[in-house]
């Protein structure tokens, strides 16, 4: 099964990304803060890691998991409320593979993760 966290200050928008990721075959993880997300990614990394724009710390984040053993095979996601290009190359920078918009729906959930719920 395939782990992917969402690191997210939102309780809701954590509950909701698990219940639809779950729903597709991941083994969801919730992390409120970055270092509760680094903490967790440095006992076992996820396959995939959902990074809130507005969480304090993200791009530290993304730059101190690409530095972990194995750092680089995470697939990262760095979610933008906008498509705001100074924050999203920010990302980009810090080590992001790419984009989530937010609030982001089971539509959105599922055309972006629905081939990778199962590869391993």
């Amino acid at each position: 099964m395939r782990r992917l966290m969402i690191a997210d200050g939102s309780d809701v928008v954590r509950k909701v990304g698990k219940r639809i990721l779950s729903g597709m075959g991941f083994l969801v993880l919730e992390a409120p803060s970055s270092l509760d997300a680094l903490v967790r990614c440095e006992a076992e990394l996820p396959n995939i890691l959902i990074v809130d724009a507005a969480l304090d710390g993200a791009l530290d984040l993304i730059a101190n998991i690409r530095h972990l053993p194995n750092g680089t095979s995470v697939r990262i996601y760095y979610c933008v409320v906008e498509a705001d290009l100074k924050k999203m190359m920010a990302g980009k920078r810090a080590g992001a593979d790419d984009f989530l918009l937010k609030p982001f729906d089971r539509k959105i959930l599922t055309s972006v993760f629905a081939s990778q719920s199962m590869a391993a």
